[in-house]
């Protein structure tokens, strides 16, 4: 006899084509068993909802690795889940394609799961239906938006970072040029932003997998040594521990957990190239962790630590005392190891080890007050970085700049500095006084006369060490300098101080910048034009409020003459032609010089094309920065000088030239070079001279000019003359020399005159 036994109805029944983790199966029975018509889903029935809905629009849907799309959403949601998110968050994660991938609206979004998942998803969500002229200005774009965000809810960002983390673990099925471009953005801007919010688990995964496709041999290179040494340094780690325990136990300091802890890939590679050494020299691949139940007990188990192996001098340094600015808390000291070799041991609490791990996600905001509305509390100095963020959204208007500004405030280590009065300012490594100054307030740097670092008077380009004590002299009638802005390190104070330029010759830059747009445009209907509807269009499609505000920012060289006519063309071809003025298909500010002599589509510099003309040597301008002809008295013809230069202050506007670099040259493979002199403060060692040429050469950087300063107990100042193609090779320049642990300072030499 055949008996038939029926089986009740699960709704993970009808999902048969995928593995659905355990934690959203039960989700889904929970929200069958008790389904709640009528009314907005909250908790697991939210979270059901939104899987299911997820899964319908997505249903036809296919990743490059050929399984169904729905196992993106459905891995970003468990990511969200693992870090503690809310029925929310998790939502968020299920839906965060849903609006760029379907025809669903952020209004359907709301009704169907309220106003915060839709403010989430519309977070998160790219901008990639709308135009932008270049992918540089759609990632800045798309940064600014997500920064916005981000100071509303900081919980944008921890479902960008999960949406991204997959999307690494997965990139193997996208062509290799595909690969590349998105590995080196996450290595940019994610993975440091990851590191912001303190989640170290999700910051080094994403450097690890954006060092295995940018640098594949040498990924493979160091994975291949760390298993080599494995065996050996387990060993050597288990009696390490061992010993630990032991004298913890002795000492009453109960329940400690002890490990042992390879280094990341990519943390190992940074490294060896920071040192210069090879694989085999870096000694502490590998770390002891102590997780004790208290503060005191993590003081008490570092005596043991001391006590037990010799420490090493200057490698002690505690975060418990002194936090980082992502919350991070433990001690860390580098001690001398059973076989002679130094070790690194970090102690901490599990409160501080869950931070460690988990950052900001280790305790919500919004579980406390609702929502995450970081808006008010940016002043927190754990958010400083995030406020500097905003800040920049309306200062930095080119793309390139902003781009350059986010990943440098990203990526930079801080140091600490004290007020008179104890309170602790972070601050970028290498700042000076005058960076100080303008992160306490902007009147503070406007009206800066003097400082004293530590009660001694110093000079205002000095660079500020971890630890001093900082006060600001300020006098009422002081005011910036243009030369502060070859020594001021953080975008903050560079932009205050072109702001306030900006501002007390508003009148002479606003009646520059209309001078320079009528030799283009014309005087006939020049006027009308200025005050049409698409000329406003130019100024906000340029991050402008005002025509006058854009046409001052052309007078001062915050937007360049060819990057507005660009502007003005792309509006003018969508706008009705009701406006009499023509626009000249590129600028031309001499008349055309004979045929013989036409522009060359090869020539490094457009609009001066037949005229004589050189590189002013007062300020070196090279291909990314922005340039101005001044004709000379002389018989040299044009002066080529960035706009800039502080010998420009005294240039009669009838004078200046509109020029720019040719883009053709400056992406062509072999670019002609430009002299830049940079003058190098370091500490006073054998081989350090050797040690900068060479990460020149690895930069392909032609060194023609070395002098080195030294004296006897004092730091060396080495100045050297280098052959650069463009900005952006400066500026790695710079940061290779500046992760030198010797260099004190950096700084771009400028000449006095011509």
């Amino acid at each position: 006899m055949v008996v038939a036994v029926s089986h009740s109805y699960s709704p993970v029944d009808e999902y048969p084509s995928l593995s659905l983790p355990a934690w959203l199966s039960h989700c889904l029975v929970e929200d069958f068993h008790h389904p709640h018509p009528g009314e907005l889903p909250t908790g697991t029935h939210l979270i059901a909802r939104a899987f299911q809905f997820a899964y319908n629009l997505h249903q036809e849907q296919y990743r490059a690795s050929g399984e169904p799309y729905i196992a993106h959403p459905v891995a970003v949601a468990g990511l969200l889940r693992e870090l503690g998110g809310s029925p929310s968050m998790i939502a968020a994660g299920f839906l965060h394609d849903i609006v760029e991938d379907t025809d669903t609206t952020p209004e359907d979004l709301e009704t169907r799961f309220g106003p915060e998942v839709r403010f989430l998803v519309e977070g998160v969500t790219k901008l990639s239906k709308f135009n932008f002229s270049s992918k540089t200005e759609q990632q800045a774009e798309n940064f600014r938006r997500m920064f916005l965000a981000m100071a509303k809810d900081i919980r944008v960002i921890v479902v960008k970072l999960a949406d991204r983390l997959h999307n690494m673990r997965t990139l193997e099925h996208l062509a290799p040029e595909k690969q590349r471009r998105i590995a080196q953005e996450t290595l940019d801007i994610f993975a440091p932003l990851a590191n912001r919010l303190g989640i170290g688990r999700f910051k080094w995964e994403l450097e690890d997998l954006s060092f295995k496709y940018l640098q594949p041999d040498a990924y493979r290179e160091i994975q291949d040594l760390v298993a080599e040494k494995r065996t050996d340094r387990e060993a050597r780690l288990d009696r390490v521990l061992e010993i630990l325990r032991d004298r913890l136990t002795l000492l009453g300091i109960h329940g400690a957990e002890t490990s042992g802890r390879p280094k990341h890939l990519y943390g190992i590679y940074q490294k060896m190239q920071r040192q210069n050494k090879s694989f085999w020299e870096i000694y502490d691949i590998a770390a002891v962790r102590v997780i004790v139940q208290n503060v005191d007990e993590c003081y008490r188990a570092l005596a043991v630590v001391h006590d037990e192996f010799r420490p090493i001098p200057g490698r002690f340094k505690d975060y418990i005392g002194l936090p980082k600015p992502n919350r991070y808390q433990s001690l860390h000291t580098s001690v001398i190891g059973l076989t002679g070799r130094p070790l690194e041991v970090q102690i901490r609490t599990e409160d501080m080890h869950r931070v460690a791990e988990y950052g900001i996600a280790a305790h919500w905001k919004y579980k406390e007050t609702g929502a995450s509305n970081l808006a008010a509390s940016t002043d927190d100095e754990k958010f400083i970085w995030l406020r500097q963020l905003l800040e920049w959204q309306s200062d930095l208007k080119d793309a390139n700049e902003y781009l350059e500004n986010v990943k440098k405030n990203l990526f930079e280590d801080d140091i600490y500095v004290f007020t008179p009065k104890g309170d602790v300012i972070a601050l970028s490594n290498a700042a000076t006084p005058v960076d100080f100054a303008y992160r306490i307030h902007t009147e503070v740097g406007n009206h800066c006369a003097g400082v004293l670092v530590n009660r001694r008077m110093v000079t205002l380009d000095t660079g500020l060490q971890n630890g001093d004590i900082i006060e600001i002299i300020t006098q009422k009638n002081a005011h910036p300098s243009l030369d502060w802005l070859n020594f001021a390190v953080t975008a903050t104070a560079r932009n205050r101080i072109r702001q306030w330029y900006k501002r007390s010759r508003r009148d002479e830059n606003l009646s520059r910048g209309r001078e320079l747009l009528e030799k283009e445009l014309g005087k006939q209907g020049f006027d009308s034009f200025l005050r049409s509807s698409p000329m406003q269009s130019v100024a906000e499609r340029c991050n402008y409020h005002s025509v006058e505000d854009l046409l001052a920012a052309l007078g001062y060289g915050e937007i360049t003459l060819n990057t507005l006519l660009g502007r003005i063309r792309e509006i003018v071809k969508t706008a009705q032609p009701a406006h009499d003025v023509t626009i000249a298909p590129s600028p031309s500010p001499r008349p055309s010089p004979s045929p013989s002599h036409g522009r060359n589509r090869l020539a490094p510099i457009l609009g001066v094309e037949g005229l004589l003309h050189h590189m002013a040597g007062c300020c070196n301008a090279v291909p990314g920065e922005p340039i101005v002809g001044v004709v000379t008295r002389s018989s040299r013809g044009l002066a080529i000088h960035r706009q800039d230069c502080g010998n420009l202050a005294n240039v009669e506007g009838d004078r200046l030239v509109p020029v720019s670099w040719n883009p053709e040259v400056t992406n062509a493979n072999r670019q002609p070079t430009y002299p830049v002199e940079i003058r190098v403060e370091t500490i006073d060692r054998v081989g350090v001279l050797k040690d900068i040429l060479t990460r020149l050469a690895d930069s392909n950087v032609n060194v023609n000019r070395a002098t080195v300063k030294t004296r006897p107990g004092e730091t060396a100042m080495i100045t050297l003359g280098i052959d650069i193609c463009d900005r952006s090779q400066l500026d790695r320049v710079f940061t290779h020399i500046r992760k030198m642990s010797d260099v004190i300072d950096l700084q771009r030499v400028f000449q006095s005159g011509d």
